[in-house]
């Protein structure tokens, strides 16, 4: 068994259009990369693309099967644990549809390997807007939205809902991960603003965000609102709870 010491977890809901292509995607990179499905009981079929994925890439390709659809916060915690059980170094999120380049992955991987970083966020809005194929309304919202969460927070990143990610094990071992409260995109921001707390580095990578061609986009405006007003309450108890400090090697 070759092994890899990183290892790129994919929440999967109805994306059997583009499940097998991204896997085979990013098993053609130069850099060795496992691959984690957290899987919500698709009823298109996703479920059945993997396995049969799984015979072919037995030691690269795992899979996590829920019962229901159960949150994007939730589907990362549990593969955050997943891999912090199998010691892997770098753990990377990323979505199934290719609005994240699978070709951007070494560039993350080496902005923590590398570079110091302890969390490597491909970021949107670090040079500019780099987004392709989103309606100019969805575009500003984002935009703003981000720069509303920094301006909240206090988080020194431009891109604060980014959801392509690297971490380094020793944030997730770090971070009281049963405490992250959020489940949709807010989950993202609770994430990178705690990291940010605990004092580990963070460094965005910048990057062209292309919106899917095929299959659902999961954003909705509960979702996008979860986001805008729990930064609110992140703010405030932040002034009243310690967070662990970064762990020291």
């Amino acid at each position: 068994m070759q092994t890899s010491d990183s290892i790129i977890i994919i929440p999967t809901y109805n994306e059997k259009e583009n499940i097998e292509n991204i896997i085979r995607t990013i098993f053609k990179l130069e850099k060795y990369f496992h691959i984690l499905i957290i899987e919500d009981n698709s009823p298109d079929g996703t479920a059945d693309i993997v396995r049969r994925l799984q015979q072919e890439f037995p030691e690269r390709l795992f899979m996590i099967e829920r019962k229901g659809k159960l949150g994007l916060g939730t589907a990362y915690i549990t593969g955050f644990k997943w891999a912090n059980e199998h010691k892997y170094d770098y753990i990377f999120e990323m979505d199934a549809d290719f609005s994240h380049n699978p070709n951007d992955l070494p560039r993350l991987y080496k902005a923590c390997h590398d570079e110091g970083g302890d969390v490597a966020i491909g970021s949107r809005y670090i040079s500019g807007v780099n987004v392709v194929n989103w309606p100019m309304g969805r575009v500003l919202m984002s935009y703003f939205a981000s720069k509303y969460v920094r301006f909240i927070t206090g988080l020194p990143i431009h891109d604060t809902t980014a959801g392509f990610k690297c971490y380094r094990r020793e944030v997730l071992e770090t971070i009281p991960l049963d405490k992250i409260r959020f489940k949709g995109y807010a989950f993202q921001i609770e994430m990178k603003f705690t990291a940010y707390k605990c004092g580990f580095k963070i460094i965005e990578v910048p990057v062209i965000f292309i919106n899917r061609e095929l299959g659902t986009s999961k954003m909705n405006s509960s979702i996008f609102g979860e986001a805008v007003f729990g930064v609110i309450k992140l703010k405030w108890d932040s002034w009243f709870r310690k967070y662990p400090s970064k762990i020291k090697n």
